[in-house]
Protein backbone atom coordinates (compact mmCIF):
# COMPACT_ATOMS: atom_id res chain seq x y z
CA UNK A 1 0.00 0.00 0.00
CA UNK A 2 1.39 3.48 -1.03
CA UNK A 3 0.70 7.17 0.09
CA UNK A 4 -2.66 8.86 -1.90
CA UNK A 5 -0.18 12.03 -1.99
CA UNK A 6 3.31 11.48 -1.89
CA UNK A 7 3.76 7.93 -2.94
CA UNK A 8 5.69 6.50 0.05
CA UNK A 9 5.52 2.94 1.03
CA UNK A 10 3.18 2.29 3.81
CA UNK A 11 3.04 -0.39 6.38
CA UNK A 12 0.24 -2.43 7.15
CA UNK A 13 -2.12 -0.89 9.95
CA UNK A 14 -0.52 2.78 9.47
CA UNK A 15 -3.02 5.40 9.77
CA UNK A 16 -0.74 8.63 8.78
CA UNK A 17 1.70 8.45 6.06
CA UNK A 18 5.28 9.08 7.91
CA UNK A 19 6.32 11.37 5.19
CA UNK A 20 3.83 13.58 4.83
CA UNK A 21 1.30 13.29 7.32
CA UNK A 22 -1.33 12.59 5.34
CA UNK A 23 -4.44 10.53 6.89
CA UNK A 24 -4.54 7.35 5.11
CA UNK A 25 -8.41 5.97 4.32
CA UNK A 26 -9.25 3.04 5.74
CA UNK A 27 -9.78 0.11 3.65
CA UNK A 28 -13.37 -0.25 1.86
CA UNK A 29 -14.28 -3.98 2.52
CA UNK A 30 -15.28 -6.02 -0.29
CA UNK A 31 -18.91 -5.82 -1.44
CA UNK A 32 -21.20 -9.09 -1.61
CA UNK A 33 -20.59 -10.54 -5.20
CA UNK A 34 -22.94 -12.61 -7.13
CA UNK A 35 -22.23 -15.85 -4.83
CA UNK A 36 -22.96 -13.81 -1.97
CA UNK A 37 -26.65 -13.60 -3.60
CA UNK A 38 -26.69 -16.95 -4.88
CA UNK A 39 -25.97 -18.76 -1.58
CA UNK A 40 -28.86 -16.67 -0.03
CA UNK A 41 -31.45 -17.95 -2.61
CA UNK A 42 -29.98 -20.85 -2.34
CA UNK A 43 -31.22 -21.20 1.31
CA UNK A 44 -34.55 -19.71 0.35
CA UNK A 45 -35.11 -23.09 -2.47
CA UNK A 46 -33.73 -25.01 0.51
CA UNK A 47 -36.23 -24.06 3.27
CA UNK A 48 -38.94 -24.11 0.41
CA UNK A 49 -38.23 -27.54 -0.41
CA UNK A 50 -38.60 -28.70 3.01
CA UNK A 51 -41.64 -26.53 3.80
CA UNK A 52 -43.56 -28.05 0.08
CA UNK A 53 -42.34 -31.83 1.91
CA UNK A 54 -43.52 -30.69 5.21
CA UNK A 55 -47.34 -29.32 3.90
CA UNK A 56 -47.42 -32.97 2.20
CA UNK A 57 -47.20 -34.71 5.51
CA UNK A 58 -49.34 -32.28 7.35
CA UNK A 59 -52.37 -32.16 4.16
CA UNK A 60 -52.06 -36.44 4.49
CA UNK A 61 -52.65 -36.38 8.36
CA UNK A 62 -55.23 -33.69 8.34
CA UNK A 63 -57.11 -34.93 4.82
CA UNK A 64 -56.94 -38.92 6.46
CA UNK A 65 -58.42 -37.32 9.88
CA UNK A 66 -61.27 -35.38 7.50
CA UNK A 67 -62.08 -37.80 5.98
CA UNK A 68 -62.54 -40.57 8.36
CA UNK A 69 -64.83 -37.80 10.20
CA UNK A 70 -66.68 -37.46 7.08
CA UNK A 71 -67.06 -41.09 6.95
CA UNK A 72 -67.75 -41.81 9.92
CA UNK A 73 -70.63 -38.99 9.86
CA UNK A 74 -72.47 -39.69 6.60
CA UNK A 75 -72.43 -43.23 6.94
CA UNK A 76 -74.24 -43.01 10.37
CA UNK A 77 -71.20 -43.68 12.99
CA UNK A 78 -73.03 -40.88 14.68
CA UNK A 79 -76.40 -41.88 14.22
CA UNK A 80 -76.60 -42.27 18.43
CA UNK A 81 -75.85 -39.23 18.81
CA UNK A 82 -78.02 -37.13 16.55
CA UNK A 83 -81.38 -39.00 17.37
CA UNK A 84 -82.27 -40.50 14.09
CA UNK A 85 -80.87 -42.03 11.29
CA UNK A 86 -78.52 -40.54 9.22
CA UNK A 87 -80.34 -39.86 5.18
CA UNK A 88 -79.15 -42.60 2.67
CA UNK A 89 -76.71 -40.98 0.38
CA UNK A 90 -76.32 -42.71 -2.98
CA UNK A 91 -73.47 -41.04 -4.13
CA UNK A 92 -71.81 -41.14 -1.22
CA UNK A 93 -68.84 -43.61 -2.21
CA UNK A 94 -67.88 -42.18 -5.53
CA UNK A 95 -67.97 -38.93 -2.95
CA UNK A 96 -66.00 -40.77 -0.57
CA UNK A 97 -63.71 -42.11 -3.65
CA UNK A 98 -62.91 -38.70 -5.41
CA UNK A 99 -62.52 -37.07 -1.71
CA UNK A 100 -59.19 -40.16 -1.26
CA UNK A 101 -57.71 -39.75 -4.54
CA UNK A 102 -57.85 -36.26 -4.48
CA UNK A 103 -55.88 -35.73 -1.11
CA UNK A 104 -53.66 -38.78 -2.20
CA UNK A 105 -53.06 -36.61 -5.42
CA UNK A 106 -52.51 -33.17 -3.89
CA UNK A 107 -49.79 -34.58 -1.07
CA UNK A 108 -47.77 -36.43 -4.01
CA UNK A 109 -47.72 -33.20 -5.96
CA UNK A 110 -46.69 -31.40 -2.93
CA UNK A 111 -43.79 -34.21 -2.01
CA UNK A 112 -42.78 -34.37 -5.83
CA UNK A 113 -42.15 -30.18 -5.24
CA UNK A 114 -40.36 -30.66 -2.42
CA UNK A 115 -37.94 -33.12 -3.88
CA UNK A 116 -37.45 -31.60 -7.04
CA UNK A 117 -36.71 -27.95 -5.35
CA UNK A 118 -34.36 -29.88 -2.75
CA UNK A 119 -32.52 -31.59 -5.76
CA UNK A 120 -32.70 -28.06 -7.75
CA UNK A 121 -34.11 -29.77 -11.26
CA UNK A 122 -35.48 -27.38 -13.78
CA UNK A 123 -38.96 -29.72 -13.41
CA UNK A 124 -39.00 -29.29 -10.09
CA UNK A 125 -39.06 -25.40 -10.40
CA UNK A 126 -42.17 -26.31 -12.41
CA UNK A 127 -44.10 -28.85 -10.32
CA UNK A 128 -43.60 -26.20 -7.36
CA UNK A 129 -45.30 -23.99 -9.86
CA UNK A 130 -48.24 -25.56 -10.81
CA UNK A 131 -48.50 -27.25 -7.00
CA UNK A 132 -48.62 -23.17 -5.86
CA UNK A 133 -51.51 -22.31 -8.59
CA UNK A 134 -53.26 -24.96 -7.31
CA UNK A 135 -52.58 -24.17 -3.76
CA UNK A 136 -53.93 -20.57 -4.09
CA UNK A 137 -57.62 -21.86 -3.99
CA UNK A 138 -56.78 -23.98 -0.71
CA UNK A 139 -58.00 -22.00 1.84
CA UNK A 140 -56.10 -23.39 4.57
CA UNK A 141 -53.80 -20.39 6.13
CA UNK A 142 -50.12 -22.67 5.40
CA UNK A 143 -51.20 -23.93 1.87
CA UNK A 144 -52.40 -20.10 0.89
CA UNK A 145 -49.16 -18.59 2.31
CA UNK A 146 -46.98 -21.74 0.97
CA UNK A 147 -48.43 -20.66 -2.46
CA UNK A 148 -47.92 -17.23 -2.89
CA UNK A 149 -44.54 -17.72 -1.28
CA UNK A 150 -43.53 -20.20 -3.76
CA UNK A 151 -44.57 -17.71 -6.61
CA UNK A 152 -42.69 -15.28 -5.27
CA UNK A 153 -39.49 -16.97 -5.11
CA UNK A 154 -39.99 -18.66 -8.51
CA UNK A 155 -41.32 -16.64 -10.70
CA UNK A 156 -39.59 -13.45 -12.01
CA UNK A 157 -36.51 -13.50 -14.77
CA UNK A 158 -33.95 -12.65 -11.94
CA UNK A 159 -35.54 -15.61 -9.62
CA UNK A 160 -35.42 -17.40 -13.04
CA UNK A 161 -31.51 -16.93 -13.91
CA UNK A 162 -30.45 -17.33 -10.20
CA UNK A 163 -32.24 -20.64 -10.15
CA UNK A 164 -30.75 -21.72 -13.44
CA UNK A 165 -27.70 -20.91 -11.97
CA UNK A 166 -28.00 -22.85 -8.43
Amino acid sequence: MFCSGCGHALEKGQIVCPQCNRPIAPAVPPVPGFEFVLAGYASKIRVLGILWLIYAGLSLVFGFVGLAFAHAFLSGGFAPWMHGHAPQMWFFPALMRFAWVFLVGRAILAAVAGWGLLERTQWGRIVAIVASILNLFHFFPFGLALGIGTLIILIGARNWMLYDDL
